[in-house]
This record gives C-alpha cells, structure tokens and sequence, in this order.
C-alpha cells in the first residue's frame, strides 16, 4: 500500500487568520475546534485539506511549493477578482492575449499561488 496525502501544511505567522482567509478562497471551513491564537488551524474543502501551523521565522523566500487552483463555477478572471478581494496581492499576470496563461497571487502573508483557467475555459 502507498502513502496517501493527508494535508498540506503551510507555516504561517497566524494559523487562524490566515485559514480563514483559505476557507474562503476554496468554499472550505475551520475545524470546529479552531480559535484566534490557536497555533494550527485546518481547513477542510471539497477535494483538499489545508493545515496552517503558526512558526516564529518569517517567510524570506520563494515557494518550493505551490497551489494551482482551477475555478469550477466561474472563469480564470472572475475568480481572480474574487480572491484579490479577500486580501491576496498580485505577483504576476501570465495571461496572454489568446485567453491562455495564468495569474499568481500571494495570499495576505505572501505564500504564491497561481489562478489558472476553469475547465469551461480551457474546452472552449
């Protein structure tokens, strides 16, 4: 039998905080045993589950790491926006004029992930 993931874990400053910010980036929720100062939070959405533990060092450089998310129920774009307004940064827009590409975001303590198209977008 092999190994399975159970979750991924990000080191963060905040464990809490910064959860709750992916809760709602992917429709998920906190574990009803998660509280502010709490030093882990986990997130449970559909197909995934996120671990935030709180760590003293700084994040100081680029992730080994990262998410790629696939919006379901709305376009590369539109979902772009969505999660610029929960507080992520814009890193890098790889769109490209022929609708192809993608857009890297950070969530609010600077972890990179990337935006890409939804599976509509890529079939049409």
């Amino acid at each position: 039998m092999s190994s399975l993931i159970r979750h991924l874990t990000i080191d963060c400053s905040d464990a809490y905080r910064l959860a709750q910010f992916w809760a709602a980036v992917l429709d998920g929720s906190l574990a009803d045993d998660d509280f502010p100062g709490d030093p882990e939070a986990l997130v449970k959405a559909p197909g995934t589950t996120l671990l935030f533990v709180t760590v003293a060092d700084a994040k100081t450089v680029k992730n080994r790491v990262h998410v790629d998310l696939q919006p379901q129920d709305r376009s590369r774009d539109e979902e772009v926006d969505r999660i610029l307004a929960l507080g992520a940064t814009l890193m890098g827009d790889h769109r490209r004029p022929d609708g192809t590409g993608w857009v890297t975001l950070a969530d609010p303590e600077g972890n990179e992930f990337c935006v890409e198209r939804s599976l509509a977008e890529r079939a049409g």
